[in-house]
């Protein structure tokens, strides 16, 4: 398993937590929003999942990755 932590621009109210945590569950990973830091802390299966396919998905819920 792998733990990382993304900057996620644009997020500003429960529906962005929800649906940035609704992109990543949907590769049976774990998600954290930290609203007030920008933040979502990610644990996820390398061997199942890359890091990248994970940042596309937020991007395509409309944020930005850093």
């Amino acid at each position: 398993m792998s733990n990382v932590t993304l900057k996620v621009q644009g997020m500003s109210c429960g529906h962005c937590v929800n649906a940035v945590e609704g992109a990543v569950r949907r590769f049976g990973a774990d998600a954290q929003v930290d609203l007030a830091k920008g933040t979502v802390a990610i644990v996820y299966d390398d061997g199942k999942v890359s890091l990248e396919s994970i940042k596309e998905a937020i991007e395509d819920q409309g944020y930005d990755v850093g």
